[in-house]
């Protein structure tokens, strides 16, 4: 197994590390219902259960 000859810098090393972020998720906005959802995604709106902006379940709150 082949070992490093040097030892990396911490610097090095979290330059390397740089590329490795959280991103933020892309959202969109419901023609239908005017709500702010992932793209692709289910999402409720007063209870109710939407998606492609067309009511799937209704009243999905618990009571």
């Amino acid at each position: 197994m082949a070992h490093p000859k040097r030892k990396t810098s911490k610097s090095r090393r979290d330059k390397r590390r740089t590329h490795y972020k959280a991103e933020l998720p892309s959202l969109t906005v419901c023609k239908e219902t005017g709500a702010v959802h992932r793209p692709h995604h289910a999402y409720t709106v007063d209870g109710n259960l939407f998606y492609n902006g067309k009511l799937i379940i209704e009243n999905t709150a618990a009571v």
